[in-house]
Formats: structure tokens, C-alpha cells, sequence
């Protein structure tokens, strides 16, 4: 009975400890909620779980003599588990280099790059002692191993002051373009989200063959603005445009009488 209420105080012990150290960087991360925090709460859990298993094993005569052992073996363990866990200890090396370095925090956008390939975009949610949490804008959650953070290029868009994105609309070669390329800078200027001035100007980016092909850049403070931005100004240039009388190209199909006859009398043979 005795052996049962040891267990179970250190239980409640390993427990407890664990739910004081939650709760205060529950608290400090209120201020600060920062990368470096939740690493190093995750370090700080397992390290509580292993002090009280070893203590807890030092009760019992069954247990003490291995848990000796063990630790008087340690190099040779540590050599043993560190060649069978290599791919986890670089999670865990990379996670504090990461928490260390800080490419990215909390709630922060980031983008994901290794090689040519865009591994994941969106919020960084958490980082534990093995990978790093990243919720991406189609509200899937995406978990990256620390080891590929670590050696992956990171964009990182709240390093950067504002946030630029092109727009660009077609109109056909018998509209007027100047007044065209005015309108389209009015509006950008006009709209709320935007940080454009009259700076900003409207640039022909090329002709296409139904059109051509306007370009600008929309400034805003950050991403979430700058998609809200454009879908505005795209929207209000349909219809600015079609008041003004500034065509925007589509392609169409006409079929003439003599083609629907044409029609018609080929179906009626096949039947």
C-alpha cells in the first residue's frame, strides 16, 4: 500500500509541477508570445518528467540499483539513444537554434521554401521540441519537423514594413487609355486599405491579343489588408470601367443564321 501512495504522490507531484510551469508561461506569454517561450516550455516539461521518473525509481530497491546503473552508463546511453534517435535530436537541436535565432513568432505570416518548392504559408500557431505548427490560409494546419525549418528559406512578411501586390486588368485597343490608367490610379488611391499616392502610377505592361494589359502596384500595412484591398479595387474597376465607357475584353462566340441552317440540316441528315 505504501509502494501504491508513493506512485501516486509522485504522480501528483509530476502533474502539479508540470501545471505550474503551463500556467506561468500561460501568463508570461500573455505579454510575450514569443517562439522561444513555448520551445522552451516544452523543454521544461519533459525535463520535469524525467526528474521525477528518476526519483520515483529511487524509491524502490527493485528500481534503484537500474536507475544506477543507467546513470553510471550514461555516456554509453547517450551514445546509444543518440545514434537510434538522430532524426529526433535534430528536431530538438534545430528547435532551439530556431528559438534562439527567432526567423518567425507567434501569429506571425510566414512562408516556407525549400528548394524550389513552397512547403507551407500561413500562421505559425506553436513550436514544441520536435516541430513547428503553421495554420495555412485554407485552415489546414501543416507540421513542419524543426530540422526542415531550420534549413528552409523563411519569408517572413511582419519583417516587413509594408506589403505590395500587383493588379492588373485588360482593356481592348479601342479604349481610352490614359483615361484608362487615371481611373485605375484613383481608385487604388481612393480606397481606404491602400497606401498609394499619386506616386503610385499605372504602367502598360503589354498587349495580348485581345488587349492590353495594365499594371500597378497596391501598398498596404499588412496581408491581411492587402487581400481585402485588392479584391475591393478589382471589384470597383469593373464597375468604374463600364461607366466610363472603358471596355474590358472577353472572348465570344457569334453564329450567323446561315451557320444555325447549316446546323440544323447536317442533324436532320444524320437522322
Amino acid at each position: 500500500m505504501d509502494d501504491f501512495l508513493k506512485i501516486a504522490i509522485f504522480v501528483v507531484v509530476e502533474l502539479l509541477l508540470n501545471r505550474i510551469v503551463n500556467l506561468i508561461f500561460r501568463l508570461m506569454s500573455k505579454k510575450h508570445n514569443s517562439v522561444h517561450l513555448r520551445f522552451a516550455k516544452s523543454i521544461l516539461n519533459v525535463v520535469i518528467v524525467i526528474v521525477v521518473a528518476y526519483s520515483l525509481a529511487q524509491q524502490f530497491e527493485v528500481t534503484k540499483d537500474i536507475s544506477k546503473t543507467i546513470l553510471q552508463s550514461s555516456s554509453l546511453f547517450v551514445a546509444i539513444a543518440t545514434f537510434a534517435a538522430q532524426q529526433a535530436l535534430s528536431n530538438v537541436i534545430s528547435g532551439i537554434s530556431l528559438s534562439v535565432s527567432k526567423p518567425y513568432n507567434v501569429d506571425e505570416k510566414i512562408r516556407v521554401v525549400q528548394g524550389s518548392s513552397v512547403i507551407a504559408e500561413g500562421l505559425v500557431k506553436d513550436i514544441t521540441i520536435r516541430h513547428t505548427v503553421i495554420r495555412q490560409f485554407n485552415g489546414e494546419s501543416c507540421i513542419v519537423p524543426n530540422s526542415v525549418m531550420d534549413s528552409a528559406v523563411i519569408t517572413n512578411t511582419n519583417y516587413t514594413g509594408n506589403i505590395g501586390n500587383f493588379i492588373e486588368i485588360e482593356i481592348s485597343y479601342d479604349s481610352d487609355i490614359k483615361k484608362a490608367m487615371q481611373r485605375m490610379q484613383q481608385i487604388c488611391i481612393a480606397n481606404d486599405l491602400t497606401l498609394n499616392t499619386e506616386e503610385n502610377k499605372v504602367f502598360i505592361k503589354g498587349y495580348t491579343q485581345n488587349g492590353i494589359l495594365l499594371k500597378t502596384t497596391v501598398w498596404t500595412e499588412n496581408l491581411d489588408d492587402s487581400f481585402l484591398a485588392c479584391s475591393n479595387i478589382r471589384a470597383a474597376l469593373v464597375e468604374d470601367f463600364r461607366k466610363n465607357g472603358i471596355n474590358i475584353p472577353y472572348q465570344t462566340i457569334l453564329v450567323t443564321e446561315n451557320e444555325l441552317v447549316q446546323r440544323g440540316g447536317k442533324q436532320a441528315g444524320r437522322a
